[in-house]
């Protein structure tokens, strides 16, 4: 397993290489600059060109990526043009709010998805089976943004339930560690502003779990059937075995594995994907800023970010790997 996990990770460095030079020759096909950013409309072309110079972006496009790689390669992401605070600290500081949605998310995608997809499964034909399969489809046909402006019109602004951006009230004094809202008010025993952060995910989460929950639905429905039909499942009934047990040890075990798959890919792309959410309910996350950083022609932040969710992305999907051999004992990674 050790091999494996390092033969992965060597196969991060020719993607994320290969991935730099696809952004960097984007980046800076992307019509105006920062300088545009910067200075707007009624900047002289004097002053555009003391920002370029400042910038570097004078200077050959290939000196550009070298310099670029030279920073990768010392763990120096440089610095934002627009808020001028280095790359990592502004990572640092939205990255644990769109983790945060992102595991509320998949909480609800998960723990809806697959005992819905086996009832679904089991009653296969019935009217169980008829809602889930049309609910997911609407689910998947929805998209994320219209069913944020209508769980926000709804539940925040009409009725008051959930409150409508944010990710804590701002009133309340909560202690900041690692600027995971939840995990800090756990580790600091402020019950008070735990709740209130996961309450502020309710919503953004709800919006951000539809189309995974649809998916994760379909899929684990589709894996369970294909199971039910197995001869060792007809077997395992015939012995007298009980359905819990036929569930939980045939069933549910083997069909688990092309769900986990889906998991660690979906999981992975609500990480880069919450650009909708995070920003109809102005949630403080790396997707909101992101959008800021095209708009502002901010090569530095959309270099770093994009790069490190890259790597968060195969982890993410490494680990799946690496549960399927808890999943299946019969599946082994070398």
């Amino acid at each position: 397993m050790f091999r494996f996990i390092v033969r992965r990770l060597l196969q991060l460095i020719p993607t994320l290489f290969g991935l730099s030079i696809l952004l960097f020759i984007w980046l800076r096909r992307l019509p105006g600059g920062p300088e545009t950013a910067i200075l707007g409309e009624r900047g002289t072309p004097e002053m555009r060109a003391a920002i370029r110079r400042n910038l570097g972006l004078d200077e050959p496009i290939l000196t550009q990526y070298a310099k670029f790689i030279r920073r990768m390669a010392q763990l120096d992401l440089g610095t934002s043009t627009a808020t001028k605070r280095e790359v990592t600290t502004e990572f640092l500081q939205r990255f644990p709010g769109t983790v945060e949605l992102t595991v509320m998310a998949m909480i609800i995608a998960i723990g809806v998805g697959i005992p819905l997809g086996y009832l679904a499964a089991r009653r296969r034909g019935q009217l169980l089976d008829h809602l889930s399969v049309g609910g997911s489809l609407i689910g998947i046909c929805i998209p994320v943004f219209f069913l944020a402006y209508v769980l926000k019109a709804i539940f925040a602004e009409n009725l008051g339930w959930f409150p409508s951006s944010g990710r804590q009230d701002p009133t309340i004094e909560a202690t900041r560690i690692t600027n995971f809202f939840v995990l800090d008010g756990l580790m600091t025993r402020e019950w008070d502003a735990a709740a209130d952060a996961i309450w502020h995910l309710v919503l953004p989460g709800l919006a951000l779990a539809s189309i995974p929950l649809a998916i994760i639905v379909r899929i684990t429905r589709a894996s369970v059937l294909e199971v039910l039909g197995e001869d060792f499942v007809r077997t395992a009934e015939a012995k007298g075995l009980t359905e819990s047990v036929v569930r939980r040890r045939h069933v549910l075990r083997n069909a688990m594995l092309p769900v986990a798959t889906s998991i660690g890919l979906l999981a992975g792309g609500l990480l880069s994907g919450a650009v909708l959410t995070e920003t109809v309910f102005a949630f403080s996350g790396i997707g909101a800023f992101v959008a800021e950083s095209i708009s502002q022609r901010d090569y530095p932040v959309l270099m770093g970010f994009i790069l490190i969710i890259a790597v968060v992305y195969v982890l993410v999907n490494l680990i799946v790997d690496l549960s399927y051999s808890l999943i299946d004992p019969r599946v082994r990674v070398r």
